[in-house]
């Protein structure tokens, strides 16, 4: 019988095989170290990973492949030329344009590329039903084009709604445009893409048409589009933390409850949302989206917002940037919602300094975990600002995935960015920024009862950890910049 012993007999009998897959992985180990050197970001990461090519070509060199090798070049190029800053507006609607807050926010209207634009109504949209019911009603509204992008849509009861009012739509003669991520949407069956195209529906997934992406498969496991953007005729806009899925909705009886939020904007805003989905459409299928700017922009409400994209083609890590500046000008409060919590040292040193100068910094988290190592790796952190006298509240009348941020009585966000490194440097987020009273009283208050759902950890708990928990916790701390 031939075993595993001849075949290892019959390689090793032929050295010259060893010896070239051997200067194979070598010379694979060499390039990946050379790109790391070229394209480093923090010099701790690049040190790890050329230590790691260096005494350990194999794996190390697959794997950076898979984490480190950035392939988002040509998304960038693309943003350059489309001329991101020009695009939302013509020239004679310059005036919506709030010059004011743009001198007041200038870090973040630097990263965002766009202004803050005023004239606009923002709606505040709790939980799931509140959310898909607005989505859905301006979905059935939509006269000339929707575009719809979403990490996660899956074929239950929700995703087949979503299915029928937009086949419904696009047989009206909408333009109807569908991108979904290919790994937060790999149990997207075909014959749920069959149908929206038989309807006429253009349906993408993000990395479809990247071959290289393709031939290394796990390489778009790290990179994701985790937007969700609903545009309706360039008018109405709807962004969030809600996938589609009917656990968003909280009838998914492992999680419960789901507590989430979106937010719609009506106006000026849901032109630079509608920039976003274009960049991304022409990255996922090279087709050019139709940018001719409606005839008159509608301004039904008096709301300023800034709408930021962030993710792994921007040459700074800009969503960082954009948070830290946001964390560094707190004085009176800062608070902070988000099902994952791992930061890096810039963000946590940041919110140390916050606490110190007398700032209420208080986090918000899940008391129970969806990801095991996330969560792991989360509560670490955690501990770490307990410890440092920062208030960690955790949700515990279901699963809290909401990211919002409210800072002193001057600005709040609301978007897809989890308060993360992967959210920070390796996603393709949105996170809209608003400073108008109105819409600041009413996450404050929204927060404000969130709270009263929440259990405080205190240091008494952090203290008493088992040694078996406290390193798990920390040995998932380790693999922070991947999670």
């Amino acid at each position: 019988m031939f075993g595993i012993d001849d075949i290892l007999r019959a390689i090793v009998a032929d050295l010259h095989i060893v010896a070239l897959v051997m200067a194979a992985i070598y010379a694979l180990a060499i390039v990946c170290a050379i790109r790391e050197i070229l394209n480093s970001r923090t010099s701790q990461g690049s040190i790890a990973w050329l230590l790691s090519l260096i005494l350990l070509p194999f794996p190390t060199a697959f794997l950076y492949l898979i984490f480190g090798w950035k392939l988002f070049d040509d998304y960038a190029t693309d943003r350059i030329k489309n001329g991101r800053a020009n695009r939302p507006l013509r020239a004679k609607d310059l005036a919506l344009i709030d010059r004011e807050t743009d001198d007041k926010w200038p870090v973040q209207v630097a990263v965002s590329e766009l202004p803050f634009l005023n004239g606009n109504d923002v709606e505040l949209l709790i939980d799931g039903q509140a959310t898909f019911q607005s989505i859905f009603e301006g979905i059935d509204a939509a006269q000339e084009y929707l575009l719809v992008q979403f990490y996660i849509i899956r074929d239950d009861k929700l995703g087949q709604q979503l299915a029928e009012r937009l086949i419904a739509r696009a047989k009206a003669g909408v333009s109807v445009y569908l991108l979904y991520d290919d790994v937060g949407s790999t149990g997207m069956p075909k014959r749920f893409r069959t149908q929206l195209r038989d309807a006429g529906i253009k349906v993408a997934g993000f990395n479809q048409r990247h071959k290289f992406m393709r031939l290394y498969g796990p390489t778009r496991i790290n990179y994701r589009n985790h937007r969700k953007i609903v545009v309706a005729d360039g008018k109405h806009a709807w962004v969030g933390g809600h996938n589609v899925g009917v656990e968003y909705l909280g009838e998914n009886p492992k999680f419960g409850h789901w507590r989430d939020t979106h937010v719609r904007v009506s106006g000026p805003a849901a032109l630079g949302c509608a920039l976003l989905f274009r960049e991304d459409w022409e990255w996922a299928t090279g087709e050019l989206l139709p940018a001719t700017p409606p005839k008159t922009v509608d301004t039904p409400g008096d709301q300023s917002v800034l709408v930021m994209g962030s993710g792994p083609a921007d040459k700074l890590e800009e969503c960082a940037i954009a948070y830290t500046d946001l964390i560094g000008r707190a004085r009176k409060r800062l608070w902070i919602v988000s099902p994952y919590f791992v930061p890096d040292t810039d963000i946590r040193t940041a919110l140390f300094a916050a606490r110190l100068r007398g700032v209420d910094v208080r986090i918000m988290l899940p008391d129970n975990p969806d990801h095991a190592m996330v969560w792991l790796a989360s509560m670490a952190h955690a501990d770490a600002m307990v410890q440092h006298d920062i208030s960690v509240y955790r949700y515990v009348d279901g699963f809290l995935h909401q990211k919002v941020v409210l800072m002193d009585d001057e600005i709040a966000t609301v978007g897809s960015v989890n308060f993360d490194n992967r959210s920070f440097a390796i996603n393709f987020e949105i996170t809209l920024w608003f400073t108008g009273k109105t819409v600041l009283d009413t996450i404050e208050d929204m927060l404000l009862t969130d709270f009263k759902s929440c259990r405080q950890v205190s240091k008494a708990e952090v203290e008493t950890r088992s040694l078996p928990h406290y390193f798990l916790t920390q040995a998932a701390r380790l693999l922070s910049p991947l999670l």
